[in-house]
């Protein structure tokens, strides 16, 4: 497989000399896993590599043959202002600095500053154009509302346009590096939205997931960055932790909000500085997977009582994606109901029974505090329990005791939305209402439309085809 490259990217470095172009090279590529690299000796070529090549960086010297720093740097600055322009040259010298900046260079180094010093601009300048990017994509993707990878969120059962906007945003920020936080309460499926994020990063590595809450300081470590043979009573061999493992990949850390401050402080300097040593070693690792975390907790409310740093939450939330309780997008509901019926049948080996109609204004006035889990494990419970033909409300004693009558009620009567008419509508009426209503829910994705009323898309394809509606 081929390996992945970081930034996304090219880094162009202009210098005649090609001694310091393959050093500069290598210490990028070793000490801070930057691997997109080009080189050019002749500056001459540079004006062509922009046009042809995604350069995001320049590393440019100033005293070269043909054309001079000074002078490409006026030259990228008009001609290609998105680009940043870093002088790295032999000279220190203040008022050529000054004159630099001046024509544009983000930042003026000598050649003789320390390694770690030089990495440090470089990984400021890279992460400055991944955020603007980043923010572009996201106003173009909220313009639209087509999913450009739909088969990443095949997983995620939904009609919600709530939900559908969480998707445009996780398309918008997939290929970032950055932190990504994941918020919402317990059932939601923030698993499931750490998957689809790792599916459209392509990334080469694989998705490891580590749940952190509850564990103390010591275990978090070891868990996290493993240990040396000897690190401690009964470390009879090294360990790699999961921050190895999820090498080129993602590692999704969830139940953020229950970590200690102790370990706080290792996870913050972790993303800080993109290193870490193993227990007992003195030689640091590099972190080279996106980092996802997730939380059911209010953390703005921990920040406040001290129990969660700003640091580290400012640090996590550089993408940020809330998801909805399913009593706030009711829409999907019934449809969640229907795959876990599917999905309860085919496991458990039934065949898939009649649904009772008084069983959706059942669910409909649930308020489930357990979200999408607690509706699967109820739908599993009633399929595993039905002995007949049709799933009727006597096999959701859950719903049924914990709903106030009042409530229920009012969901009964909004089911009776014909009752308070004088003249019935024709079958034919009902039918195109119920389409049209059924399509705008779906924002026109016609699976989505048939799985919320219940039939096939090539059944609901031909009725729309009848009915010569363009929707």
């Amino acid at each position: 497989m081929k390996e992945t490259l970081y930034p996304s990217f090219k880094i162009l470095i202009v210098d005649d000399e090609q001694a310091w172009l393959r050093s500069l090279r290598i210490s990028l590529s070793r000490l801070a896993d930057i691997t997109n690299v080009i080189t050019c000796q002749d500056s001459r070529q540079v004006i062509e590599i922009l046009d042809k090549t995604d350069v995001g960086i320049v590393l440019l010297d100033l005293t070269m043959p043909y054309l001079s720093g000074e002078k490409l740097i006026q030259i990228i600055s008009e001609q290609y202002p998105e680009v940043v322009v870093i002088v790295v040259s032999g000279m220190n010298q203040v008022e050529t600095a000054v004159k630099c900046m001046k024509h544009g260079a983000f930042d003026y180094l000598v050649k003789t500053s320390e390694e770690e010093r030089i990495i440090t601009i470089i990984f400021h300048a890279i992460r400055m154009i991944e955020m603007q990017r980043e923010n572009r994509e996201i106003s173009q993707r909220f313009f639209s509302d087509d999913l450009i990878t739909p088969d990443a969120f095949a997983g995620i059962v939904t009609a919600s346009q709530a939900m559908h906007s969480v998707f445009r945003y996780l398309e918008a920020v997939s290929k970032s590096s950055q932190p990504l936080l994941i918020t919402g309460e317990s059932g939601v499926g923030k698993g499931l939205i750490a998957q689809a994020i790792h599916k459209l990063s392509n990334c080469r590595g694989e998705l490891v997931s580590v749940n952190v809450g509850g564990l103390d300081d010591t275990i978090f470590s070891d868990t996290l960055f493993g240990h040396i043979k000897g690190a401690f009573t009964g470390a009879d061999h090294a360990r790699s932790g999961m921050v190895e493992k999820a090498s080129q990949g993602t590692l999704f850390l969830d139940e953020i909000g229950d970590l200690t401050i102790a370990s706080q402080i290792k996870l913050l300097r972790l993303l800080q500085e993109g290193d870490y040593y193993p227990l007992g070693s003195d030689q640091s690792k590099k972190l080279r997977s996106r980092v996802i975390a997730s939380t059911h907790q209010n953390l703005e409310k921990k920040l406040k009582q001290g129990e969660f740093r700003k640091d580290l939450f400012y640090r996590l939330r550089s993408h940020h994606v809330h998801i909805p309780a399913l009593r706030d997008r009711r829409e999907d509901i019934f449809v969640l109901f229907e795959h876990f019926i599917d999905e309860a049948c085919r496991d458990i080996g039934k065949p898939k029974p009649y649904i009772s109609q008084e069983i959706l204004p059942l669910l409909q006035a649930y308020d489930f505090p357990g979200n999408v889990r607690e509706l699967r494990s109820i739908t599993f419970d009633a399929i595993a329990r039905c002995d007949v033909g049709t799933l009727t409300t006597s096999y959701f004693d859950l719903l049924n005791n914990n709903i106030p009558s009042s409530e229920l009620r009012r969901a009964f009567s909004a089911a009776e939305i014909f009752d308070s008419l004088d003249e019935l509508p024709t079958i034919n009426q009902t039918v195109r209402l119920l389409i049209y209503t059924a399509m705008k829910r779906a924002k026109g994705n016609q699976s989505v439309a048939a799985r919320i009323l219940g039939i096939s898309q090539p059944a609901l394809s031909k009725r729309i085809k009848l009915m010569h509606e363009d929707f």
